[in-house]
């Protein structure tokens, strides 16, 4: 570096030269009369190029100054330094106010342009904005028309990193240059984005704010950077950056508010907000003081092919570690998400993963994972060893305390890190906070394939076993926990004979703690576990029974076995059941298994009792009630049955018996009438679910049917009615079951008045009948009534024949000829009082 800052000059690479050319008003040029013209140009200068220059070279100086004459008045006017690349080719101009033409007009000005195929060789690495103030530039007219091609490269001016630095640091807007470069480095790297216009006092300064941009910039994205100092007119110009001062027209339209992004310096009015890339904060906080280092630096990093923020922030970011650059979260995460793919590094990745490694000791897993695989890419083994062992203890951390973000161990099967990681192990043993903690230290050791010495295993085993038997933890342990020890008990033998041993020693020690078997263990445990253990195997029979009700039966005897009984007792009874009642599958497995030629325990007589006489809710209940009486009714059970219980069992079946050989619903109403059926739960219900329906199967008595209707009580009453209208909608054939049945209730209202609802059922079968039935059966009603209720059945009688009159005009109506002999022969009627 020289003394100001900038590289040291360097002679042009061969073949690579700048073509120069002068352009302003003159008498003499390549045009051959006086006016603007190439005024002269080198050998061998493209008409594309003079083209370019020609358009680039236009100038309007502000409206104060287009008369300077003197050169104190020229020397204020805005220089305008213009840089346009093409490829790796470029054209530099630097134009300049010179006030009168040889007419003597003002307006005329004087543009040096140099032109180049590769501007990187021929400036020897320059940047187009160190040719500001450079003195290669002339405004001069040339006495030939032609000049020579430059052979060198042309000399710097005077901006530099340390004077630009210097310039910045006295600038009262110096924090705008974050949000400047940002915007810049859309406008260069982003389709559709708006040019920047950077407004400031004076061209010298405006340069001091392009260069700031520029040494900041990646050198091939600056390189590619078009910008000019000044322009009158700003508006006309879609370069990437262009300069301004306060007296010019921005000459933007209606439509070009998008297009522009304005940075205006004189008055301190900048856009309002600008999408800046974690690149560009990187960038300014580096500083254009030291940043040409760091772009020295980033080459060793970078494979060719970077193009916008994203591909050089990370090369950058690792190209800084190296300068002692402090770097941000962000910047962190994209160096090793970089590293990971980043194989034209060879053993510089591991470098930057050390690098990372030894400033950065809070990185997640994620991060340490990738930073090691970056390093055994890299052919760093140590590194690699150091990082996976840092790995291993965050991921068994996490893993011990639950974290969120904790994975599921992986076998660790390098020796070494097997080593290190059973270390770390034995160390978080130490610190773990409860019994959860524990148990998950040893499935981390499990599942990561460790070895930790067999008494510390069997110790800790031993104090986790406890710990999870008397802490809180065993009551309010979530499924996440259960399956935790489930799996510990099934990996690790130590850890389920420990827990067998403590709950020994906590039940012999305490009494009252039976209840641990319902809580947790007995969840985890099976019979194999306790089969030594008898007083242990019977707890953990009862905890079952309330996790599996439909096992209460074969436990109660498991019990039993153990206890050397044949019968059970009423404390192990209410301990396996909640309810202090069988039901009635229970009761008749239990009536089965029971000995029959044992006297039974006190209390099973009060069980089998409660389960026979216990609330039927359906037609299963009662199927199931009915096979526990018929299997206490045979010899040897019946016995076991308090004298109550025989007479409710003997009643219900006698009852059932009734229901299937009754020979008519006389008799079987009869004996449904006795107080059991309103006493005992079993022939309460056969009463409800099943007599009805057994009455409307039986032929009835008709006289005999309105006492019966009358005795019933309400809800049998009303079931039977009911149930007797559906029948009578519903049969289109009327048998003599169904008919004795109808004028049975036809003849209810004589006994008294029944409920209006009841009544109103009694109506309604009757109605259905005179206007739906055949004549034939409405007779045959009439007939069945007439013996008891005359007048009753005379108007049945005559209700049909009206049906019948009606009925004939219809058919002669209909087919023009009387009922068939057939027909009438239907309607006459067979009874002694039937009328034609």
């Amino acid at each position: 570096m020289t003394g100001d800052g900038s590289a040291p000059p360097r002679l042009p690479e061969d073949g690579a030269q700048f073509q120069q050319l002068y352009y302003t008003s003159c008498e003499r040029g390549l045009s051959g009369f006086s006016g603007f013209q190439f005024n002269a140009v080198s050998t061998g200068v493209a008409a594309e190029t003079m083209h370019t220059v020609e358009a680039l070279a236009g100038y309007d100086p502000p409206r104060s100054l287009v008369e300077s004459d003197t050169p104190d008045q020229l020397a204020r006017c805005p220089v305008n330094l213009c840089y346009v690349p093409l490829g790796k080719g470029a054209t530099a101009l630097c134009v300049q106010y010179v006030g009168r033409d040889s007419a003597r007009r003002f307006g005329n000005y004087f543009a040096h342009a140099l032109h180049t195929d590769d501007f990187g060789a021929a400036s020897s690495g320059m940047l187009g904005i160190e040719l500001w103030g450079s003195p290669v530039w002339t405004s001069t007219v040339a006495p030939d028309t032609e000049i020579p091609v430059l052979q060198s490269a042309p000399p710097r001016g005077p901006l530099n990193p340390r004077t630009v630095q210097a310039f910045l640091r006295g600038h009262p807007h110096a924090d705008q240059l974050t949000q400047l470069l940002a915007a810049v480095l859309a406008a260069l790297t982003e389709e559709d984005q708006p040019s920047v216009v950077l407004v400031d006092s004076s061209t010298d300064r405006i340069a001091h704010w392009f260069a700031a941009v520029c040494y900041l910039l990646p050198p091939p994205l600056a390189r590619q950077l078009s910008f000019s100092t000044y322009l009158f007119r700003p508006g006309l110009s879609r370069l990437h950056l262009i300069g301004t001062v306060p007296e010019a027209e921005a000459g933007f339209g209606p439509d070009d508010e998008g297009s522009y992004l304005v940075f205006d310096f004189a008055e301190g009015d900048f856009p309002s907000l600008v999408y800046t890339h974690y690149l560009v904060r990187l960038l300014v906080r580096i500083g254009v003081g030291s940043i040409r280092s760091v772009w020295a630096w980033t080459r060793d990093y970078t494979h060719g092919h970077e193009r916008d923020p994203g591909d050089w922030h990370a090369p950058v970011a690792a190209a800084a570690t190296e300068g002692g650059v402090a770097l941000d979260g962000v910047d962190v995460e994209a160096v090793i998400e970089w590293l990971g793919r980043a194989d034209h590094l060879g053993p510089l990745r591991a470098k930057v993963a050390r690098g990372i490694d030894e400033s950065h000791q809070t990185l997640d897993d994620g991060a340490l994972a990738k930073l090691s695989a970056a390093a055994l890419a890299g052919g760093a083994p140590d590194l690699h060893q150091r990082l996976e062992g840092r790995l291993h203890a965050s991921r068994m951390r996490a893993y011990m305390t639950g974290a969120g973000d904790a994975v599921e161990p992986v076998p660790v099967t390098d020796p070494e890190q097997r080593e290190h990681a059973t270390a770390h192990w034995r160390r978080l043993l130490g610190q773990a906070e409860d019994v959860r903690q524990g148990v998950r230290l040893l499935l981390w050791a499990d599942r990561a394939g460790l070895d930790p010495p067999k008494p510390l295993l069997a110790d800790q085993a031993g104090q986790l076993a406890r710990e999870l038997l008397s802490s809180a933890s065993t009551r309010s342990a979530g499924a996440g926990f259960r399956r935790e020890v489930e799996h510990l008990l099934a990996r690790l033998p130590e850890f389920r004979s420990a827990l067998v041993e403590g709950l020994a020693e906590l039940v012999a020690r305490r009494g009252g703690q039976e209840q641990l078997f319902s809580q947790f263990p007995s969840h985890l445990l099976d019979e194999r576990d306790l089969e030594d253990r008898p007083r242990l195997l019977e707890h953990y029979w009862m905890a079952q029974a309330e996790r599996k009700p439909g096992r209460t039966v074969e436990l109660l005897f498991k019990i039993l076995a153990v206890r050397g009984q044949e019968t059970p007792d009423a404390d192990l009874l209410r301990a396996l059941w909640r309810k202090p009642l069988w039901p009635h599958r229970d009761a008749v497995e239990i009536a089965e298994r029971l000995p029959t030629d044992r006297v039974l325990a006190p209390a099973v007589d009060e069980w089998f009792d409660g389960a026979v006489k216990q609330p039927i809710a359906d037609e299963q209940g009662l199927k199931d009630c009915l096979l526990l009486c018929e299997l206490l009714d045979s010899p040897g059970r019946y016995a076991w049955l308090r004298p109550v219980t025989q007479e409710c069992v003997t009643a219900t079946l006698t009852l059932d018996g009734l229901l299937r050989d009754a020979p008519d619903a006389t008799s079987l109403a009869r004996g449904f009438a006795i107080p059991a059926t309103e006493t005992w739960a079993p022939p309460r219900a056969l009463k409800q679910f099943r007599l009805v329906n057994a009455l409307l199967e039986r032929p009835a008595q008709v006289h005999h049917i309105p006492a019966m209707v009358v005795g019933f009580g309400d809800r049998t009453r009303g079931a039977y009615l009911s149930a007797l209208q559906r029948l009578t909608v519903r049969r289109h054939t009327i048998d003599d079951v169904l008919l004795s049945h109808v004028a049975g209730v036809t003849l209810v209202s004589s006994l008294g008045p029944l409920p209006q609802a009841h009544a109103d059922i009694r109506a309604a079968i009757l109605a259905h009948a005179l206007d739906n039935w055949r004549s034939r059966d409405t007779r045959r009603l009439a007939q069945l009534v007439r013996p008891y209720a005359p007048l009753l059945a005379e108007r049945i009688f005559e209700h049909g024949e009206q049906r019948l009159s009606s009925y004939g005009k219809f058919v002669r109506r209909i087919t023009g000829r009387g009922p068939r002999d057939g027909d009438r022969d239907d309607y006459r009627g067979t009874g002694p009082d039937t009328r034609r």
